[in-house]
């Protein structure tokens, strides 16, 4: 029987496809409107969507060169102390638009007169009404309470509100060709399945990613955790090498995020000392160099730009994921402890 996660797996090249045909010009007109009204961003988050707000500050840092901050929720929603948020753009990520701490960081930006904008999966939420402006990503309903679709249609927004800031003809180009290649990355991954028994009995291990993929590190990591219970933690490659890299021992289990591009090098690094140690190696990659160092290598497709890596590279982790919880004689579905809207304070 197929499960709903693996059922909203297989949705996203089409919800990323309807997302970018139908969302491009309302991401253009948001970010005309707040245009020279802001001089670095500010973004709330939680969960999968801090995920992606992680991808955010790479990606508006690096392409637009504008700051990018996370936001503190418990500061406005429990302290009731909020910071001065003069020149910023308050941008607000969530899949429902329900948990009211997130919710209280965009009431304080209209409070303040500060432009806002909510990226949501409910225009009709309590984080859309709070927002000047919304982008709804359109996903459909998510019923597996482990993000997938919400999550890559989530990183394609800040796609689309980066490229609309910097109205970059050629990168526009590059997000339209997303939902074939994550089709492509969906397609390779399946072949896979079979060989991901193979960390049925695994207790801990330890994912690592740089740049861009920093957020892929977490995300990846927290599919794992949600799903099956085990264990994972993210890291930078870099913070990976102060002190965590002592627990490289024989047969510890390292998921690396390394595709091609800036950290590439970086990467292969933290590669060759995992393979050095014996550990157990699980690597994402286009670059056959890395992929065959692997136990278990996950090929992405070519030609993915780095700066829209993490949306094809989530692809195996989420998978991986998934059939590490069905080796465990776990419901995909219905994760300990876990219920689909969270909400906090």
């Amino acid at each position: 029987m197929t499960s709903i996660l693996e059922q909203e797996i297989r949705e996203q090249p089409e919800v990323l496809r309807r997302l970018i045909e139908t969302s491009a010009d309302q991401a253009q007109a948001i970010m005309d409107a707040v245009r020279g009204k802001f001089n670095y961003i500010l973004i709330a988050a939680r969960g999968s969507s801090d995920n992606a707000a992680r991808y955010a500050q790479y990606l508006f840092q690096i392409v637009n060169e504008v700051p990018v901050a996370l936001a503190t929720p418990s500061v406005f929603s429990l302290y009731h102390k909020a910071p001065k948020l003069e020149g910023a753009l308050i941008l607000g990520i969530s899949q429902s638009g329900q948990s009211p701490d997130i919710v209280s960081v965009l009431e304080e930006a209209r409070r303040q007169s500060r432009p806002s904008v909510a990226v949501i999966n409910d225009p009709n939420s309590p984080l859309a009404q709070a927002a000047q402006f919304d982008l709804d990503l359109q996903t459909g309903q998510e019923k597996a309470v482990a993000a997938t679709k919400t999550y890559t249609a989530s990183l394609v927004a800040m796609a689309l509100l980066s490229n609309a800031l910097e109205k970059d003809k050629a990168a526009f180009a590059e997000i339209q060709r997303l939902p074939a290649q994550v089709q492509e990355a969906v397609e390779k991954t399946m072949q896979q399945t079979s060989r991901m028994e193979r960390y049925r009995y695994m207790q801990h291990g330890a994912v690592i990613g740089r740049g861009y993929n920093y957020s892929t590190a977490f995300e990846v990591a927290l599919k794992i955790k949600e799903l099956t219970g085990i264990t994972t933690v993210p890291y930078s490659s870099a913070d990976f090498l102060h002190g965590p890299v002592a627990s490289l021992t024989a047969g510890y289990p390292v998921f690396a995020i390394a595709p091609q591009g800036v950290m590439a090098g970086d990467m292969a690094a933290i590669i060759a000392k995992a393979k050095a140690a014996v550990a157990e190696l699980v690597v994402i990659s286009d670059l056959q160099e890395l992929l065959s160092q692997a136990q278990l290598p996950l090929p992405i497709p070519q030609g993915v730009p780095e700066w829209l890596s993490p949306i094809v590279s989530v692809i195996p982790g989420q998978i991986l994921a998934w059939q590490m919880a069905l080796s465990r004689g776990l419901d995909p579905d219905k994760p300990k402890g876990l219920s689909k809207v969270t909400e906090t304070l």
